[in-house]
């Protein structure tokens, strides 16, 4: 079985830690001030976190697609993470940072083993 799985797992990692460093701690400012926006204009926070899930989802496809030169693997990525993302919140799993990375590059790496396995 081909190694693209792993490297796809890990570079979509290493791409939710750079969504993070970039907004939340280089441009927090703007992204609090864009959050108000969009709450204002939506009215409901439910509604303010799936725009934030699916910005973030935009960043990863983006992101993975010139990466890896495919939009079927951008788009694919940028997916699970999003599922992922909204199935622990919703769920209200209490998780650290290492219990959250842990769980997005497990799922995320079944779902190309899976994948790249057929």
């Amino acid at each position: 079985m081909e190694m693209l799985w792993f490297y796809i797992a890990v570079i979509l990692a290493i791409s939710d830690e750079v969504h993070t460093q970039i907004f939340w701690k280089l441009f927090f400012d703007f992204y609090v001030i864009l959050a108000g926006l969009i709450q204002e204009i939506l009215d409901s926070n439910i509604a303010l976190w799936m725009v934030h899930e699916v910005m973030e989802a935009i960043f990863h496809f983006v992101l993975l697609s010139i990466l890896f030169f495919s939009l079927e693997i951008g788009f694919l990525a940028a997916l699970v993470h999003l599922i992922v993302d909204l199935y622990h919140e919703a769920a209200g799993l209490e998780m650290n940072q290492l219990q959250h990375r842990s769980l997005h590059f497990t799922v995320e790496s079944l779902f190309f083993i899976t994948l790249f396995g057929l």
